[in-house]
């Protein structure tokens, strides 16, 4: 029943986001502004609103205009449903103490065992409005990566106060935002931001503060190489051109979500790969 719960949960918050994502752009309040259809303008009731549910019974189109609902609306409800929900598994809320991965999410023996799964849940929310917005708009958006630095660096702070013995936790993650973000302005800088933009160098340090060091370069790593399968593949479907713009952020944000939930398989396995190689 608890997992439910959080899923449930994660449900909801992902239907706040979609909320987040649509007046990112549209400038409206983003609380105190009823939901409306964004393509007859009708006022949504609550039962317009149920997250999954209402898109699945209305068959995916508006009950008022009958358009077409985007699938970006159950897509991020159900994409936050289960990243909250594996979050939760991968804590020692759910382990019963430490977590021990290789990547040394939520590991320490004296750490509060519900402060640091809030953290992670929070940083899920903004990594998801960054991946969908910069899949829409080609925009990393400011007034939502900057919040995240913040926290991310409150979070920082407060650890170092809990754990005194284990201060590479804190110094580890300002390197890898050091090197990350000084590496995307060095390529912005280059390419003279042909190749990618200033927001892009943000997002890169938000993911070392967020990942630390030597996560960042697996983070990274992926987010490079599942760019150039999607853009290659997009190119011979001549669905772009070498000319084309593809937003990065997207792959970044992506990356990052996935070393957080699933690090611990691919550092193990990249340490398989390097001592077969070796």
């Amino acid at each position: 029943m608890f997992y439910i719960l959080i899923f449930l949960l994660g449900l909801s918050v992902g239907s706040f986001l979609n909320v987040v994502i649509c007046r990112l752009e549209t400038k409206e309040p983003i609380i105190r502004s009823r939901s409306r259809c964004p393509k007859c303008g009708a006022l949504l009731k609550w039962f317009d609103l149920i997250p999954l549910i209402s898109f699945l019974i209305q068959k995916g189109k508006c009950r008022y205009c009958g358009k077409k609902i985007s699938w970006q609306y159950p897509l991020v409800e159900l994409a936050t449903g289960l990243l909250f929900l594996f979050v939760v598994l991968k804590s020692p809320l759910a382990t019963g103490g430490s977590y021990s991965i290789a990547t040394g999410f939520f590991a320490s023996l004296r750490m509060t065992m519900i402060m640091e799964p809030l953290f992670f849940l929070l940083v899920i929310c903004f990594l998801l409005v960054i991946f969908v917005y910069d899949l829409k708009h080609y925009l990393i958006p400011d007034k939502i990566v900057y919040p995240a630095i913040i926290i991310t660096l409150l979070n920082l702070g407060a650890k170092l106060l809990r754990i005194e013995e284990l201060s590479s936790q804190i110094y580890t993650p300002l390197l890898a935002a050091l090197l990350s973000s000084g590496f995307f302005l060095f390529l912005v800088l280059i390419s003279k931001g042909k190749w990618l933009g200033l927001g892009d160098v943000k997002l890169a340090g938000l993911m070392g503060l967020i990942l630390g060091w030597p996560n960042i370069l697996l983070a990274l790593f992926l987010a490079f190489m599942s760019g150039a399968i999607v853009g290659i593949t997009l190119i011979v479907a001549g669905k772009k051109t070498m000319k084309s713009q593809i937003p990065f952020g997207p792959f970044l944000a992506g990356a990052t979500l996935v070393i957080i939930i699933f690090g611990d398989i691919f550092s193990n396995l990249s340490l398989y790969l390097f001592s077969f190689l070796w």
